[in-house]
């Protein structure tokens, strides 16, 4: 009887100690996880947010650059973390999605994560060293069929964005690639300036820059439409591979059982950097697009995700990808 009673009394008060946790967050520096090397398009898009997010928590953020096995292993810090809203997850269709077809996880990318909010996505772009001589889409597409060997591609290791892009241009181009894995696609894309590797399908928001300092060649967008800020780079619509079409959208999460009120303080915080005039601003350059209102809710996130698993794990796995 009285074993049965102290077991209430704690469940009450750590039930207590948990709401006011939640009330009072946050009281000290959050850190986001960003599964990727510092550099790359995922960090660039993170640091930027962070830095308004702090001013609505009023609380230092840190970006912490966990890198490996194509972001499943900041993935699985995240998971492991006390669920207090001090530890948060960035991510995207790589790390949320397709690693869930090709690692053993040891974690599941839905129940033992919560959805926080949807954040900007980007259009992807194809892009080649200067001493690829195609000058064009049909060029280059021509010149990979053409060769003895496949062309290496570089990537953020297997089931991240530029994987996953990569072999969805497979199919649809009827090409094949050697894949080269980085712990992410900014040192991929300075491998890629200094001609190491021949290809990247990247994040437009990764080498736009190179692009307009004329270091690496861009050959078109996986977009419908053409992106404001790289308006001379026609869609792959417009250069000749009709519907390859994909955008890498990303998001924030925290570990399963943090507490509901502290995941809408932290999506709340995200909106508000979402909507300030200058982050819009500082993202839209990047070529990045801003998810719809109607698409911020951590509910909206979660919806998306999993039909994103109905969509990308029969592909991913129709296509074998073995990690060594």
């Amino acid at each position: 009887m009285c074993r049965t009673i102290l077991a209430a009394v704690t469940a009450l008060l750590t039930l207590g100690g948990i709401a006011f946790a939640a009330d009072k967050f946050p009281t000290h520096p959050i850190t986001i996880v960003v599964p990727f090397s510092a550099g790359g398009p995922s960090d660039a898009m993170m640091r930027i947010l962070a830095e308004r997010m702090k001013t609505t928590l009023g609380e230092t953020i840190l970006v912490e650059n966990t890198t490996g096995a194509g972001g499943s292993i900041g993935v699985g810090r995240v998971v492991h973390s006390p669920p207090d809203g001090y530890t948060v997850g960035f991510g995207h269709l790589g790390t949320h999605v397709a690693n869930g077809a090709i690692y053993k996880l040891g974690y599941d990318l839905v129940n033992d994560l919560e959805p926080v909010v949807l954040l900007p996505s980007n259009p992807m772009i194809i892009v080649s060293k200067n001493a690829v001589p195609a000058k064009s889409l049909p060029e280059l597409l021509a010149w990979l069929k053409s060769r003895p060997q496949p062309a290496t591609a570089g990537t953020a290791g297997a089931g991240s964005g530029s994987h996953v892009a990569g072999l969805a241009f497979e199919a649809a181009a009827d090409i094949t690639l050697q894949y080269v894995p980085y712990r992410g696609t900014g040192p991929a894309l300075n491998d890629l300036v200094a001609g190491q590797i021949d290809v990247i399908v990247d994040q437009l928001s990764n080498s736009i820059n190179q692009v307009r300092a004329g270091t690496i060649r861009a050959y078109a967008v996986t977009d419908s439409k053409r992106v404001e800020q790289a308006a001379d780079i026609p869609t792959t619509d417009e250069a000749g591979l009709p519907g390859f079409h994909m955008t890498l959208w990303s998001g924030l999460w925290v570990p399963k059982g943090t507490p509901q009120e502290i995941a809408t303080k932290l999506n709340a915080a995200a909106v508000d950097a979402l909507n300030d005039p200058t982050v819009r601003k500082q993202l839209e350059n990047l070529g990045l697009q801003m998810p719809p209102a109607d698409k911020l809710t951590p509910q909206a996130l979660g919806a998306w995700q999993q039909a994103e698993i109905a969509k990308w794990w029969p592909i991913i796995k129709a296509a074998n990808v073995k990690v060594d």
